[in-house]
């Protein structure tokens, strides 16, 4: 582990707390996780203010000042100080170029106080003009120290999980069939492009998932429902790999335009999937090799990060993000309860996240667009699906 001090200045606004619910709601945008599953929160109250005990002016004449100790510690400590305060300077100046700001001058202020201010001030700004900006940390190692800002895109307390039974269903309605054929165009990018998990992939986290419930169903007593049960499992079985063998195929990318072009919307249902599929495509065009795991964050990547149990503590992007069978019936509602038990004990919930190091090495002009705008359209491909059957004309 690098021998190095790494301080936090982060947004402190408080992540408003979700209710916890038993069963997440089927037909929505999104499904919410459990409230417990959100990420640290940040700590909303500012530094208490410190007052003079007694009266300053009294206080003052009463006081006996030392002499000044001009020893080799004291010299040492204040070559320190003037390093450091170089350093703090030199990273900002690198920063503020980057990101475009003009920092406020507070040279004059003197050390430590021109520090805290200029700190402050880059902080404000950044906060304007970074629309995913977290926190800007500073790292003081055995050679210097320097700036590292953070950009991260929060998820929230999300699943990502698009439904593809609703997709069958839509391809086999003659009313739906175009609109389908868009969706499936819109999917099998996801699926190939955008490298979205799906479930009937072995190894996908909600493979396991299903496994798991069908275990369950096929060892407990039967009941008058056992048999509803078993038919929600085979159904999601067997539809799933119908859809996974449409999505497989890349001819869906190829007419992809051609299908896009030739779609006439007949109500509002249909316009919604072709502005969906719209935003698919320019997305494709734009970011033609881009998978959505691209900035997910690992613990390897940070020498500074002292958190050890990384993995055990934090929900990684994969699990709540993928292609799932329903958002209805018994089968989902199980599903949302053996998820939210799950994640109930992670404490942090892994998000696309950036960091760059003000250090003098080369600075990333990556950014989290791709990010913001795939996860709109994940958002928005939920909710069309999951509300198909209440747009029939």
């Amino acid at each position: 582990m690098n021998d190095a001090t790494k301080y936090y200045i982060r947004d402190y606004q408080q992540t408003a707390t979700a209710e916890t619910t038993a069963i997440a709601p089927a037909v929505g945008r999104v499904c919410q996780l459990d409230a417990k599953t959100k990420r640290r929160k940040r700590n909303p109250k500012r530094h208490t203010e410190v007052s003079t005990p007694f009266d300053a002016a009294n206080g003052f004449i009463k006081s006996a000042f030392l002499p000044k100790l001009k020893t080799a510690h004291s010299a040492q400590a204040c070559m320190k100080n003037e390093k450091t305060e170089r350093d703090i300077y030199h990273s900002l100046s690198l920063l503020a170029k980057h990101y475009g700001i003009e920092l406020k001058q507070t040279k004059s202020y003197g050390y430590p106080y021109n520090i805290s201010l200029a700190l402050w001030d880059t902080q404000e700004k950044l906060k304007q003009i970074v629309s995913n900006w977290d926190s800007l940390q500073v790292v003081q190692d055995r050679m210097k120290t320097f700036f590292i800002c953070e950009e991260r895109y929060s998820t929230g307390t999300t699943l990502y999980y698009i439904p593809v039974i609703p997709l069958f269903e839509m391809l086999n309605d003659p009313i739906r069939k175009k609109a389908a054929q868009l969706l499936v165009s819109v999917c099998s990018y996801l699926y190939h492009i955008a490298d979205i998990p799906y479930y009937r992939q072995e190894n996908s986290y909600l493979y396991w998932i299903y496994e798991m419930l069908t275990d369950w169903v096929e060892q407990d007593d039967e009941t008058s429902e056992t048999e509803l049960y078993k038919n929600e499992l085979r159904q999601a079985k067997w539809v799933g790999e119908r859809i996974e063998q449409k999505l497989f195929n890349r001819t869906n990318l190829t007419f992809f335009e051609q299908r896009l072009s030739a779609f006439k919307p007949a109500d509002e249902f249909d316009k919604e999937c072709l502005q969906l599929a719209c935003n698919a495509l320019t997305l494709y065009t734009e970011y033609p090799h881009t998978n959505i795991f691209r900035n997910a964050p690992k613990s390897d990547e940070d020498p500074y990060d002292e958190n050890e149990d990384y993995d055990q503590e934090t929900i990684g992007m994969e699990k709540y993000i993928s292609f799932m069978a329903d958002g209805k019936g018994w089968l989902y509602e199980s599903l949302s309860d053996s998820i939210n038990n799950e994640f109930n004990e992670y404490g942090n919930v892994e998000e696309p996240t950036i960091r760059k190091c003000f250090d003098g090495s080369p600075i990333t002009g990556n950014n989290l667009d791709f990010e913001n705008r795939l996860f709109t359209l994940l958002n928005d491909i939920c909710y069309l699906l999951n509300n198909y059957k209440t747009t029939r004309r």
